[in-house]
């Protein structure tokens, strides 16, 4: 699998990083790069849920997506496979550390030529999305 991985350290508990990803209202305000807005049709957070949304584009273009969530742990883990293309498996890790939360953002794909078409859109995608996260945590861009 080819990885692309990011961490990020939120002043927040891990209960209420967990929170946002867990809520479906709250994810959709959140997921995705800048400029993108979500529509969820099914949102089954709980493990073997599936998860159909659209993502809207800047320009209204809308891309489909379908993922599974495979595992779950409270305030702790949710590992997301995207079974649509391109496929490839994201994993969110919530580690708590005195002052906040060390969250590790891995999405994994298996075919490393479509992680190299992708590389240029997804590296600062990532970043952005979790750029999101933090404004819905109530908290200003926060690197590292």
């Amino acid at each position: 699998m080819t990885p692309f991985s990011t961490t990020r350290h939120f002043p927040s508990k891990p209960a209420d990083v967990f929170a946002a990803v867990k809520d479906g209202k709250r994810l959709a305000r959140w997921w995705g790069p800048n400029g993108f807005s979500n529509r969820f049709e099914v949102f089954e957070f709980q493990p073997g849920g599936r998860w159909i949304f659209s993502m809207i584009g800047p320009d209204g273009t809308v891309y489909p997506n379908e993922s599974v969530f495979s595992r779950i742990e409270a305030d702790r883990l949710v590992v997301i496979r995207h079974i649509c293309p391109p496929v490839f498996e994201l994993t969110i890790t919530l580690e708590p550390l005195d002052d906040g939360t060390r969250l590790e953002w891995v999405q994994a794909f298996s075919d490393p030529s479509v992680a190299r078409a992708v590389a240029h859109i997804v590296a600062p995608a990532n970043e952005e999305n979790l750029d999101r996260l933090g404004a819905e945590l109530g908290l200003d861009k926060h690197p590292g």
